[in-house]
């Protein structure tokens, strides 16, 4: 059996979570860009547009991310189309981001005085100008916190991505953990990287939310 020294564990360790930053990175950059959308579609005096959004943001935050990401794996090859781990991971964390951010960046529109709607309303800006110039720049101060607070959930959520066989941080760890037979060790090292990629986040988000007061 060949022997790993603590050093080498953190060293596998570490170059695997280049790929739990690099998933992290694109659900929530893809799962902003769908959040948004869903977001202006919510805010349409459109009332099946409303009904839509609301439908989507309940089942992507009323189901476990464990079957979402169960779901996108097999689901997408029902279509005929060869899926991969990677792919499948990325899809099931951007629905199940956007959900939650559309959800986040609601409330902080809502937070919004209804005098501003009006203000802008009065000055006959169309619906896309008082978003654009009225609503949207209050609400993204109110916003900011809160977005970046979430990626911490997003970081921790790709730890799932392992039950599929994309190999991330937990994934690496299981592996190594069946080369070493050293699972305190290894998992040690696996939760003090998630710390690391976490904590710095967190201390962040609250330094916005005390500057947003």
């Amino acid at each position: 059996m060949v022997e790993f020294s603590v050093w080498d564990i953190f060293r596998n360790l570490l170059l695997a979570a280049r790929w739990t930053v690099a998933l992290s990175l694109i659900a929530f950059i893809g799962g902003g860009l769908v959040g948004l959308a869903l977001l202006v579609a919510r805010l349409t005096p459109s009332r099946w547009a409303g009904r839509f959004v609301a439908g989507y943001v309940a089942l992507f935050q009323g189901t476990p991310l464990l079957m979402q990401l169960f779901l996108a794996y097999f689901g997408i090859a029902l279509f005929g189309i060869n899926t991969s781990p990677w792919v499948a991971a990325a899809v099931a964390l951007t629905f199940y981001t956007s959900a939650f951010l559309a959800e986040i960046w609601r409330g902080c529109v809502a937070s919004i005085p209804r005098g501003q709607w009006e203000a802008a309303r009065s000055l006959a800006l169309s619906f896309p100008e008082q978003l654009r110039h009225v609503v949207l720049p209050q609400a993204l101060k109110i916003a900011i916190p809160p977005t970046v607070g979430f990626l911490v959930q997003v970081i921790k959520g790709t730890a799932l991505a392992s039950v599929i066989g994309f190999i991330e941080l937990t994934k690496a760890g299981t592996m190594i953990t069946n080369a070493t037979f050293k699972p305190f060790v290894v998992y040690s090292c696996v939760a003090l990287l998630y710390f690391a990629l976490c904590y710095p986040i967190s201390l962040y988000a609250k330094v916005l939310e005390r500057k947003s007061l």
